[in-house]
């Protein structure tokens, strides 16, 4: 029987592959439906891993899958896809029907993150135990190492390495949309395996004992504390994983959500540097490790292994993360917190998870997570993605499900009872605090995106009572050490057992001094330098950014100013000359969103987060004010037109580190200009595209027909060649070329005379000229009459202004 089972299940792969070319998405999906009712386990089992991933790409991105990164709620796709991958939906129904019959899979370790393909390598197994008890060993050794995954775990990986797989998608679209199949999916399978209310659905298919069998069932009796521990062990079962026979089948209730969590969290978080990955082992791992090495040295016949490999040198993983992944962290945040704040005293497995999920789970590798996109994060508004994942992060008490009355921003209190997570995150809060610093010096805060980040950032942490918190959390760091020597075990005497109450409390105010340190230890290693958030190092780096926000505040009303400026010369007026159209003269620190109500928006986010600032840090207003007052006359509007700091290289100006620094924060720039061919600008807004072309080539033509003579005529040193230079060459481009760091090659460069009749091209000349000769025919002159007054006007004012120019030279040489 088994060799026409092979052959029809062949037959059915070999159908769906060719359907897949042909056929209609919605077709496929009716015909998937009706094979995964009809069809045994038996003959579905051949065909789902080309199922998962013809779903969701192949794991080295060169199959696209179904793009669900790309498939938006517009599409006339996103129902079906939705339908059928949804957590009671047909494929579930397949993997619930293929788990009842212990099917396995195989994923190479090579796509697994970096820091666990590294540990598995090295002959250590990682810490998470969603790897233990599935390795298999090849006879050729490491090179082709494999995970054995149920149904169920094979599914979930390749759904979450779906976010990381690069994907050569098409010009001009991107997955960063949060209505996208994808984020909708994740969200939606969060909301059933993590339920905030009520238990997981049981699985629609049983086995022989009357459950889905769990891939490794925790035995009943032990408890979570163990996780987030590294095992000393080597490839060997984990003890929480550890097959159990009389296991409890309430405790298999949450496997799926179990498997679910881990796996968004090994593949989406679990990614940090070689540095970090030494850094993070503990030394049992490092004594085990070692142990291991020896053994297999020992060994008389040793497996091949390819060169490199069992040796961290080989640890290379270049990870950038994407915004869409960031977004996808953060609703796995959001909703970690909610699922973990609807705990009930009843002592489930369920309520048991939510007790330790968000500490035991992902406290570690968010943090590492976070830390990495804190310094890799170009210096640009997208980052604001990471900084609302951190701010959601250290904020569970926003996501308590409980609907009271909102108060004030300013007036809402972080309530006591969440005095304990933020001592447990004491590192989320103050490193990570630290790390924004370090980026909000060095970010343009004139732009009000950049602005908007540190107002968000000082508001969350003025929030009455947390800044209390987090002092207390390191004072609890900071306790001697020998307070742990002399700590106590967990079960503690009530004073009605005959203990005391100071006891009790000495016991108490020692358990939280370990929990803090253990947490510190745990994330930045035995040897870690703390440096406190309200000490003196961090206050005079918080005093470095106000000075920075009130730098950018001046810039801000300096741009403001000069827009309005630029607003009233634009007026109707200067169509009559009575004002500039030139672009060139446009303040070059303006961009596009730092204008009218941006910088509006600007200002208020700086002068909030310096209230904010003074708030959390308890800083003197009368000094700030005297700071800010000093900083204003010291940086005033005539020391900002000066050049930035610079030193004279070889080719032309280098700016120095104190430059770059003015230039980003606004304090100073260089006076730009176009220094090219005054003819080949860009073509204006206010300028005719036809009449510039072909006034240039008439131009052209005309120049080069006369240029020896106009080059003879301004050579002359008389009154003649001074009229002849009025209208033939620039009077500012000897000028603009000493305000620009260009090469010295550039600013020897001589312009020639020229004839320039660009200015005709321009509406508002044109709409003069058009009035003058009405207002000639209303006076009976004909067109070839006004233009004879025209050309004699114009001759006439450059006659006039070469006369007073003469006079002025001959009375300063007499």
């Amino acid at each position: 029987m088994a060799a026409p089972t092979l052959q029809q299940s062949s037959f059915l792969l070999a159908n769906l592959k060719a359907d897949a070319t042909t056929k209609p998405l919605h077709q496929r999906c009716q015909d998937l439906v009706k094979i995964i009712d009809d069809y045994p386990a038996k003959e579905l089992h051949s065909i789902f891993p080309w199922l998962v991933e013809s779903v969701f790409g192949s794991l080295d991105g060169i199959i696209a899958g179904w793009n669900l990164r790309l498939l938006h709620s517009r599409s006339n796709e996103y129902n079906i896809v939705m339908d059928f991958l949804n957590p009671s939906g047909p494929m579930m129904k397949l993997v619930y029907k293929l788990q009842a019959e212990e099917y396995k899979y195989e994923i190479p370790v090579n796509y697994l993150p970096g820091p666990v393909k590294a540990c598995i390598q090295e002959g250590v197994l990682p810490d998470c135990p969603l790897f233990h008890n599935k390795l298999q060993f090849p006879l050729s050794g490491l090179l082709t190492l494999n995970l054995a995954l149920n149904p169920f775990e094979f599914f979930m990986f390749n759904f979450a390495y779906c976010l990381i797989t690069p994907k050569n998608y098409p010009q001009g679209q991107h997955g960063s949309s949060t209505d996208s199949a994808y984020f909708v999916l994740v969200d939606t399978y969060l909301k059933y395996f993590l339920p905030s209310e009520g238990s997981v659905p049981p699985s629609p298919f049983s086995d022989s004992r009357g459950s889905v069998t769990a891939p490794s069932p925790r035995s009943s009796s032990v408890s979570f504390a163990g996780y987030g521990v590294h095992s000393p062990s080597l490839l060997k079962h984990h003890i929480f994983h550890q097959p159990s026979v009389n296991a409890d089948p309430a405790a298999q209730e949450i496997w799926r959500s179990e498997t679910l969590l881990q796996m968004f969290v090994e593949v989406w978080l679990h990614h940090y540097s070689l540095e970090m990955y030494q850094k993070l082992q503990s030394p049992q791992v490092k004594l085990a490790l070692l142990q291991y090495r020896l053994s297999m040295s020992s060994m008389p016949c040793q497996p091949h292994a390819p060169p490199g490999s069992g040796t961290l040198h080989t640890y290379q993983e270049p990870f950038t993360p994407t915004e869409e992944h960031v977004l996808v962290v953060r609703l796995l945040v959001k909703h970690l917190h909610a699922f973990s704040n609807s705990l009930k005293p009843e002592q489930l497995p369920l309520e048991e998870f939510k007790r330790v999920v968000v500490q035991r789970f992902v406290q570690q590798k968010l943090y590492l997570f976070l830390q990495h996109c804190f310094s890799h994060w170009p210096l640009d508004a997208s980052f604001r993605a990471v900084l609302e994942t951190w701010l959601s992060y250290i904020q569970p008490w926003r996501y308590t499900g409980e609907k009271t009355n909102p108060q004030p921003d300013q007036n809402r209190t972080v309530p006591d009872k969440w005095e304990s997570f933020v001592q447990e995150n004491l590192l989320m809060y103050t490193k990570l605090f630290q790390v924004f610093l370090n980026r909000a010096v060095r970010t343009d805060l004139v732009n009000a995106k950049n602005a908007l980040m540190v107002f968000r950032v000082a508001k969350v942490f003025a929030q009455p009572n947390l800044s209390e918190m987090i002092q207390k959390g390191e004072q609890l760091f900071l306790e001697p050490e020998h307070v742990l020597h002399h700590r106590q075990p967990r079960g503690y005497l009530t004073p009605s057992q005959g203990g005391s109450y100071l006891s009790s409390r000495q016991k108490v105010v020692t358990d939280m001094v370990f929990r803090v340190k253990s947490h510190v230890y745990a994330l930045e290693g035995q040897d870690c330098q703390y440096k406190q958030m309200f000490g003196t190092e961090l206050r005079g780096a918080v005093m470095k950014l106000i000075q920075i926000i009130a730098q950018a505040r001046q810039t801000a009303k300096r741009i403001s100013d000069h827009s309005n400026e630029v607003a009233a010369n634009s007026s109707f007026l200067s169509w009559f000359g009575l004002g500039s159209s030139d672009l060139n003269n446009t303040f070059s620190g303006a961009e596009p969103e730092d204008s009218g109500e941006c910088l509006k928006k600007t200002h208020e986010f700086l002068d909030r987060a310096l209230e904010n600032l003074c708030q959390i840090f308890k800083l003197n207003q009368g000094q700030l004010t005297q700071l800010i007052s000093n900083l204003g006359s010291s940086q005033d509007d005539g020391n900002c037109k000066q050049l930035p700091d610079c030193i004279q290289g070889e080719n032309g100006l280098i700016l120095t580190d104190l430059g770059r620094r003015q230039i980003i924060n606004g304090l100073r720039r260089f006076d730009i200009q176009y220094q090219g061919d005054p003819e080949l600008q860009p073509i204006r807004s206010y300028e005719n595209a036809l009449l510039v072309r072909l006034l240039y080539r008439l131009s052209s033509l005309l120049n080069d027909r006369f240029g020896a003579h106009m080059n003879a005529l301004c050579s002359r040193p008389d009154f003649l060649g001074r009229l002849g230079r009025h209208y033939l060459t620039d009077p500012d481009s000897t000028t603009r070329l000493k305000h620009s760091p260009i090469s010295r090659r550039t600013l020897d460069g001589n312009r020639q005379p020229r004839l320039s009749l660009r200015p005709l091209a321009s509406y508002r000349t044109i709409l003069l000229l058009l009035l003058f000769y009405m207002f000639g025919a209303l006076l009976s002159f004909g067109p070839v009459s006004s233009t004879l007054l025209i050309l004699t006007g114009g001759f006439l004012y450059g006659l006039l202004m070469t006369l007073f120019e003469w006079s002025r030279y001959c009375m300063m040489n007499n």
